[in-house]
């Protein structure tokens, strides 16, 4: 009696053993579509660079890939929904610092742990922010708006959809010794959009969503937060070289799945990604928007995400940034 038992599991496990790797291929490479939930609105940096990625995805696994934008609260509600996903590879977060280096810093309490809750797949991408006004507005350099800020503190105000947008803009006011009111949104189109409609003075904006306002001639671009100016607007100085000096402020993309997801899964997605990177139409996305591609290991962007924690801290503490 107790031999048989004994054969009878050891039968069992031996299956279940034999049947990991099938079940790990059927996770990633089954025709269940993949989700790749962004935490800002249609039309941002991430949303636009997703859907690249998503292209190239699936012209490699014949999947279809679903983008699902869920904007809002600096990115929590998506980061929320993808942590408490299943970790079967079918859910991907195309995230930025915002979500996994800045809300640590400026949300006394989070829905999500950015570090445990999450599985980190690859690098994607790094870049910089242009500092942009109205093409109407008397503004016509920053040492314009330093001039217009010091003589009237509080009035000029700047727009920010996202933590990126906002700690520019705060670091900016920290390093010019100025005062400008802040006027959060839910993503960088929605504040440009008010920034069209004269609602705000200015803002600090992906590339991605000011360049098309730049070269239609809607908004003026002053200065660059990037340490070196920008291939796509060469004669834009930094802020830095406008009168901030030593002002920088980038940002980066990146991809997570919920935690706990199998490593064969990881790795699965990461060379999917990789590729995408590589891809042409990612490759104009930053080139267009002068940034750089940022392909990494799991365990490399793990490291560079513990870094740029600490970094973001240290900046949002200098600039006088109280958690909300």
């Amino acid at each position: 009696m107790t031999h048989r038992f004994t054969r009878r599991h050891a039968a069992v496990a031996i299956a279940s053993a034999l049947a990991l790797p099938g079940a790990m291929a059927q996770a990633t490479s089954s025709t269940q579509p993949i989700t790749f939930v962004v935490p800002f609105a249609a039309g941002s940096a991430t949303d636009i660079l997703a859907r690249a990625l998503g292209q190239s995805v699936s012209e490699q696994t014949g999947q279809a890939v679903v983008v699902d934008n869920k904007a809002g609260a600096s990115g929590m509600i998506a980061a929320q929904a993808v942590a408490k996903a299943a970790n079967d590879g079918h859910t991907v977060m195309i995230t930025t610092n915002t979500t996994h280096a800045a809300n640590q810093h400026l949300y006394k309490k989070l829905p999500y742990d950015a570090v445990k809750d999450f599985t980190p797949i690859t690098g994607i991408g790094k870049g910089g922010q242009i500092m942009v006004v109205r093409a109407d507005a008397p503004y016509k350099s920053v040492a314009d708006v330093l001039a217009a800020a010091k003589q009237s503190p509080g009035k000029l105000s700047f727009g920010s959809g996202s933590s990126s947008s906002r700690v520019a803009g705060e670091l900016f006011q920290q390093m010019a010794d100025v005062r400008i009111l802040h006027v959060p949104y839910r993503s960088n189109p929605m504040a440009i959009t008010d920034l069209l409609g004269g609602q705000i003075t200015m803002m600090f904006t992906d590339a991605s969503t000011g360049m098309p306002q730049i070269t239609t001639g809607k908004v003026r671009a002053l200065g660059v937060t990037s340490a070196r100016r920008m291939a796509a607007l060469p004669d834009v100085p930094t802020i830095s070289e406008a009168g901030v000096k030593g002002y920088e402020m980038g940002y980066w993309f990146a991809a997570y799945t919920p935690a706990g997801t199998p490593a064969p899964v990881v790795a699965r997605l990461n060379g999917l990604l990789h590729k995408a990177i590589d891809s042409q139409p990612v490759r104009q996305f930053f080139a267009s928007s002068g940034g750089e591609v940022f392909p990494t290991s799991s365990a490399d962007l793990a490291k560079f995400q513990a870094s740029e924690t600490e970094m973001w801290g240290r900046v949002i503490k200098a600039a006088g940034i109280e958690a909300e």
